[in-house]
């Protein structure tokens, strides 16, 4: 059945007018037609060019893709088609009359006079990353059976096949059971889902009037908690509403008029149903805010001031985060009363991936992409688009050489993203080809590279999109496509 025609869950069980500009037809050969002999292993340049000229900075960026329909999209181009960013820049500054080609504002203008960061191609270049192997194992303190859970739960978890936490659930765990506000920083893949979920299952067991209210910056993830959910508590009685946007709300709102123990949600749809009294803040116990760096980056901030101004100040607030940044800080200052800090994060994760460019011109950048697809070595790729109808396009190019990809983007509803999320997890397609929105809360194991075909706005969002490889223990690489200039 169709996840998006699903009733919500209530789980007994674990676990976010302008027509685009008509392109020529181009004709590919087909994948077995490419030809690697010239291209051999000297596509990747390590930041020089074949002439041997460094890189100074990218010009506008070379894309065969359409371009965005201006009617209703929601992921917007950051900045006007001819001074598009490249590397480094903010999202919010638009060097819009008064920039020069290497991203530096010359003031005037539209521009304020603001000065961008210089697009620098050396940070996306690392061939020799730090072995991830040579760091100790984590030698956990307790196991499941020491933290005093409820014996339904140990049972679930042993279900489960785990038997010893991870770091991050060994470390924050004991914190949230005794009922502190705690900030957890870890990096995907570390097991942090469980660490808010098993204390606060074990604390609804023991308190049925409990409400959980557990925000996430995209549906995917939320639907991913939700499936956690799910997994750690069968059979229990144990009852959840999932409310995320682009879906059908009718059923969201039938869910909800029902006993809930958790609430699952992304914020701008967890706002309305607030706003519609669907939702109540007064009886919200617990508020967990999982990757609150990404819903930061994505805007949210002030829909999460507004349904956390109504829940009662003795609240506990749990905040899950893969950076500390200023920002987060402030947000921790504002949202939390004497928070524990726990942090696992490991060394910065751009230290332990490959990492290298290609550089292109405009007329063969597709064709250096399907050529690089061919090599046995690519398994598993997510291909990293500047926008939705460009991802969609270069997914289609992709299909029609005989590479077996798909696309995931905001112009596609809930059923079709996880259809082609689906697709992609059980190797129906190898290569998934995704916007930054859409990429948010995707987490594949065994993704064996990352391509940037456009490049990313800023250097967090670098860090975020190699951040899908190279999971745990696993090695990763991650290419960059770079404008020759």
């Amino acid at each position: 059945m169709d996840a998006s025609k699903a009733r919500p869950n209530r789980s007994r069980s674990f676990t976010n007018n302008r027509p685009a500009r008509p392109q020529g037809q181009r004709s590919y050969p087909r994948r077995d037609q490419f030809d690697n002999s010239d291209l051999g292993d000297t596509i990747i340049v390590s930041g020089v060019d074949s002439d041997g000229d460094r890189s100074r900075g990218p010009r506008r960026p070379a894309t065969s893709a359409a371009r965005p329909s201006r009617g209703f999209s929601t992921e917007r181009a950051p900045f006007r088609r001819d001074a598009r960013p490249q590397g480094g820049f903010r999202r919010d500054a638009r060097p819009q009359g008064g920039g020069d080609r290497f991203g530096q504002s010359r003031g005037g203008g539209r521009g304020r006079g603001r000065v961008m960061q210089t697009f620098d191609v050396s940070q996306y270049i690392n061939k020799n990353p730090v072995t991830p192997d040579t760091e100790p194992a984590y030698v956990a303190k307790h196991t499941f059976h020491d933290f005093g859970l409820e014996q339904d739960l140990v049972a679930a978890i042993d279900g489960m096949n785990i038997s010893t936490p991870s770091a991050i659930q060994d470390q924050i765990i004991p914190h949230i059971l005794d009922g502190h506000d705690v900030v957890g920083l870890a990096q995907t893949g570390t097991g942090k889902t469980a660490a808010f979920l098993v204390p606060l299952i074990n604390k609804t067991i023991k308190d049925r009037n409990r409400l959980t209210l557990i925000l996430a910056p995209t549906r995917e993830l939320a639907i991913q908690v939700e499936q956690e959910l799910r997994k750690l508590t069968p059979r229990m009685g144990i009852y959840s509403t999932t409310c995320v946007g682009g879906m059908n709300i009718r059923p969201q709102i039938l869910g909800l008029k029902r006993k809930n123990h958790f609430i699952i949600g992304t914020p701008g749809r967890v706002q309305d149903l607030m706003d519609r009294g669907l939702i109540k803040p007064g009886t919200i116990r617990t508020v967990v805010l999982d990757e609150a760096d990404r819903m930061l980056d994505m805007g949210f901030i002030h829909d999460m001031r507004r349904i956390l101004k109504d829940i009662p100040d003795d609240h506990e607030t749990l905040f899950f985060s893969a950076t500390m940044s200023k920002s987060i800080e402030g947000l921790i200052g504002e949202f939390m009363r004497n928070p524990i800090t726990v942090s696992v994060r490991k060394k910065d994760i751009t230290n332990s991936i490959t990492q290298d460019v290609v550089y292109y011109e405009h007329h063969h950048k597709f064709d250096l992409l399907a050529t690089l697809l061919t090599k046995p070595e690519f398994e598993r790729v997510i291909i990293f688009g500047a926008m939705k109808h460009s991802v969609e396009k270069l997914s289609q190019e992709l299909v029609k050489v005989g590479i077996k990809a798909d696309a995931i983007h905001g112009n596609k509803n809930h059923g079709q993203r996880q259809r082609s999320l689906t697709n992609f997890k059980t190797g129906r397609v190898n290569v998934l080809v995704a916007t930054d929105v859409a990429a948010r809360g995707i987490h594949v194991d065994n993704v064996s590279h990352v391509i940037n075909y456009d490049l990313p706005n800023t250097y967090e969002d670098y860090v975020h999109r190699i951040g899908r490889t190279g999971r745990a223990d696993k090695r990763g690489a991650a290419i960059t496509f770079v404008p020759k200039v």
